[in-house]
């Protein structure tokens, strides 16, 4: 049973009954105090579209790289994700270089024929877990194969990763810090193997012909490497799961993804985007919102509170597949845009719209259960079944 409510709005949302639909909190706080200062993050919070919008584009004014603020960050989490122009062009015109050289419509074709493979399989059993045995695997599989790279088991990838998730929430829950930084470090240094024996193909290969070239430090780049692993796998994955449930606990919602998938991939996203929130710092005093940040004052963007903001989106509470236009921040904006953002779509686009075309009476068997992680959301576990229900007959 859960406790009385909380009085710290933040912390609320850990609580499981809001934890599975925390966007009613958002909207109160959005109403209510839509820039305020929370004591426990020691931070700035801004839950409007058109704030975190702002913050996300302006990287002179609010940094990734918390040296510029006077932080000593530990070397695992310097990478394209942590870095600011000009270190951080370098590195990512490295990396969208390598990613603009690959074949990407072989990779999406070799896999939507594993993805075929797997449903038949799945198909065949009364229901499965849609996030270990569906999302998951293939998420890896993916983000893997782009790279270049052997997958590596899932039994002692996937805690790993856990681990680094649980740990972007350390503001609120301290003792993460650590094991998610000692995490990053193992799976960087995992990374860094692939750069001294590289394979013949993929992203791997191709940084490592043109690291040398690049003017890129040898540690930055591993763990650049580290986070497009981790990142492409939790994006693709937790993307996956979000977007599953939502289609399969809202009645109607399979049979009209197949109307306009691209446009409903990106409402997906929208509706429940895996990336809830980010962090930046203030480096020069800011007038924003109505108040005053001063420099070395953190920011967080609640991003999933933007992404529902009536100021920006018609009825946002609402499931609208075929919304357009749609200025969602799931994947960010600015400098760090996520690099992958085209590729997940693609990935969702291919197992969702498989799952409309090929099994149009999928269903939930169970409530989705979410992860206690407030800034990269996710399942924990989803059980589903791809048969109709006992009586009616199979529609084609």
């Amino acid at each position: 049973m859960e406790q009385a409510a909380a009085v710290d709005p933040i912390l609320d949302l850990a609580r499981p009954s809001i934890l599975r639909n925390p966007y009613p909190a958002y909207a109160r706080l959005r109403e209510t105090t839509p820039v305020f200062w929370h004591e426990l993050l020691g931070s700035w919070v801004l839950t409007r579209h058109a704030d975190c919008l702002a913050v996300l584009t302006d990287s002179n004014r609010f940094a990734s790289d918390w040296r510029r603020a006077g932080e000593d960050i530990p070397a695992p989490l310097l990478s394209v994700q942590t870095l600011d122009p000009p270190e951080h062009t370098a590195i990512r015109h490295l990396l969208l270089d390598g990613f603009r050289a690959q074949d990407r419509r072989a990779l999406h074709e070799g896999l939507e024929r594993e993805i075929a493979d797997l449903l038949a399989e799945l198909s065949r059993r009364p229901s499965f877990d849609f996030v270990g045995e569906l999302a998951e695997p293939v998420a890896l599989r993916f983000v893997t194969a782009f790279l270049g790279v052997p997958a590596p088991g899932l039994d002692w990838f996937v805690p790993m990763s856990r681990t680094v998730v649980d740990g972007m929430d350390a503001g609120l829950w301290p003792e993460k810090h650590e094991p998610a930084v000692a995490a990053r470090a193992r799976l960087a240094e995992y990374a860094g193997g692939w750069l001294a024996d590289p394979p013949e193909d993929g992203l791997i290969a191709y940084v490592a012909e043109h690291a040398a070239d690049s003017g890129v430090a040898e540690t930055v780049l591993r763990n650049s490497l580290r986070a497009v692993l981790h990142a492409g796998y939790e994006s693709a994955s937790r993307l996956l799961g979000n977007a599953a449930a939502a289609l399969l606990t809202t009645p109607g919602a399979l049979g009209a993804f197949r109307a306009s998938p691209a446009a409903a991939v990106d409402e997906l996203i929208r509706y429940d985007a895996p990336v809830q929130a980010d962090a930046r710092v203030c480096v020069a005093d800011t007038e924003l919102g109505g108040v005053t940040m001063k420099a070395g004052d953190p920011v967080t963007l609640f991003l999933g509170a933007a992404n529902h903001d009536p100021l920006r989106f018609d009825h946002p509470t609402e499931l609208r597949l075929d919304r357009a236009p749609n200025p969602h921040l799931g994947f960010g904006r600015g400098a760090h845009a996520c690099l992958g953002a085209s590729m997940a779509i693609r990935l969702a686009g291919s197992v969702l719209g498989a799952l409309a075309r090929d099994y149009p009476d999928a269903r939930a068997v169970a409530e989705p259960d979410h992860r206690r992680n407030l800034t990269l959301r996710g399942l924990d576990r989803f059980e589903v079944t791809l048969r109709p229900r006992a009586g009616e007959e199979v529609r084609p």
